[in-house]
């Protein structure tokens, strides 16, 4: 089968063999996959991942338990062990033994096939498009941080990083009834926050201390910085940014304000699915192009551009 493959550089290979699935696994015909910042992370160097790249996708069940066989789905991307304390106690996403789809031992979707435990796997409704679909993965991880943190109507939200996932924080946010604007540096992504009635902003004009919560979603230690400077004494920053390096920030001020820093990953594929059902999220604008495979070298470096929005690649 064909892949997107990365070990130390990044090409497509032709020759790979099919997924081996073990007890419990299904076998995915994969039709659609998305780019996101973590793909283009690892490729950076990020955790040393060498293997198919991808986590965002959509396919078909080809072999695997009856009730998904020929079952259009998606996949949720943490392989975890369901036994360790933390998986007893209800949070997979923190498994001590989880391996990660595309990013941590475990190959991606970037590929004609892949293979993902039953577990892991929901069903999507027809009224979902497969292009809409690719969206469940990132949307349910924006729809974390209001899992995670109480998001009042009452409250003043700043999302610093409004590239691909922090659109949908901002669309996921803006649910919640609070006042929510966005830090922007592309003209697209102040376009698109307009149709959806979300003030767009540049950081300076924005005072320090007088948000309740703020969302960081830049991956850089200056939108760590801004986080800290607007968030009001003991108010919330919620980090969703992967950082590839260490950042350097003052965290005296967390100490001395009572800042509450909150680390944000995966969230829930079932209300992801539910909302791109209803059409309450708008996921189709935010497509910059489309891709084959055997383009996906070129996708890649379409998507590392700056101001880039998702990349989609579709195995036809």
């Amino acid at each position: 089968m064909r892949g997107l493959v990365f070990d130390g550089e990044l090409k497509l290979a032709r020759d790979l063999p099919d997924p081996a699935l073990t007890e419990g696994e299904a076998l995915i015909r994969v039709t659609k996959a998305g780019i996101c910042n973590t793909d283009l992370e690892l490729v950076a160097g990020m955790y040393g991942y060498q293997g198919i790249l991808g986590h965002e996708f959509v396919g078909v069940v080809e072999e695997g338990p009856t009730e998904f066989v020929g079952q259009r789905i998606v996949g949720e991307i943490s392989i975890i062990c369901g036994q360790c304390d933390v998986c007893l106690r209800g949070i997979p996403s923190q498994c001590r033994n989880r391996d990660t789809l595309g990013i941590r031992r475990h190959p991606g979707v970037f590929a004609d096939y892949a293979r993902l435990p039953a577990r892991n796997l929901h069903r999507v409704p027809d009224r979902i498009a497969d292009e809409a679909a690719v969206f469940v993965e990132p949307l349910a991880a924006a729809l974390n941080v209001t899992e995670l943190v109480h998001v009042s109507p009452r409250d003043r939200v700043v999302v610093i990083g409004a590239g691909k996932l922090g659109l949908l924080i901002c669309q996921a946010l803006k649910l919640t009834g609070a006042e929510v604007v966005a830090v922007v540096r592309r003209e697209r992504s102040a376009v698109l926050l307009e149709k959806w009635g979300v003030p767009a902003v540049t950081a300076e004009m924005l005072p320090d201390q007088r948000a309740q919560v703020v969302v960081e979603v830049t991956g850089t230690a200056e939108g760590l910085s801004e986080a800290l400077r607007m968030v009001e004494p003991r108010g919330t920053v919620v980090l969703k940014s992967t950082y590839n390096g260490l950042p350097q920030v003052d965290m005296t001020q967390v100490a001395v304000r009572e800042i509450r820093l909150v680390g944000s990953r995966c969230g829930p594929f079932d209300a992801a699915l539910r909302l791109l059902a209803a059409g309450v999220v708008d996921v189709e604008s935010m497509i910059d192009a489309r891709y084959g495979l055997d383009e996906g070298v070129a996708a890649m470096a379409h998507a590392a551009q700056p101001g880039a929005l998702k990349v989609l690649l579709e195995m036809g």
